[in-house]
């Protein structure tokens, strides 16, 4: 188990694989954001987009999914997230990309008034297959302080 004591500033990781799909792409716009251009070739094509593309908040879930399944395989002692800063989406997300996460380990804090727990900030890169960087944010995060 990975617990508040085992961070250190600077730790990085990459991990996941996910590939995106025009079937969820449109099911996801279809459900939570449906403009033109997440539901229609046509539409999209009339944008910058050029063609179908992936709501960046459907980009946000899909890295969610990775993160969760990374933080089981490692066992981390995680107890949520209070947020995160600074959200971009740096490029487009389309079907048939396979995206993948980096993440940086950039300030870690204790709390001062829960001492089981402790929080950290990682800034998290998404990429795509081409290694270019889709999305990026600061995640902050809660954590167990080792038990005594």
């Amino acid at each position: 188990m990975i617990y508040f004591e085992d961070l250190a500033v600077g730790q990085s990781a990459r991990f996941g694989s996910y590939h995106v799909t025009r079937e969820e792409v449109i099911a996801f716009a279809e459900r939570y954001d449906p403009q033109p251009f997440h539901l229609s070739d046509e539409a999209a094509a009339r944008t910058h987009f050029g063609r179908l593309a992936a709501s960046g908040w459907h980009t946000c879930a899909m890295t969610m999914a990775m993160i969760v399944e990374n933080l089981k395989q490692i066992e981390q002692a995680g107890l949520g997230s209070p947020g995160i800063d600074e959200l971009r989406w740096l490029k487009p997300v389309y079907p048939g990309d396979t995206l993948s996460c980096e993440s940086e380990v950039i300030e870690i804090r204790r709390s001062q008034s829960r001492p089981e727990m402790g929080s950290y900030r990682s800034r998290m890169t998404v990429t795509n297959q081409h290694g270019e960087a889709v999305l990026r944010f600061i995640s902050i995060a809660l954590i167990a302080t080792r038990p005594a």
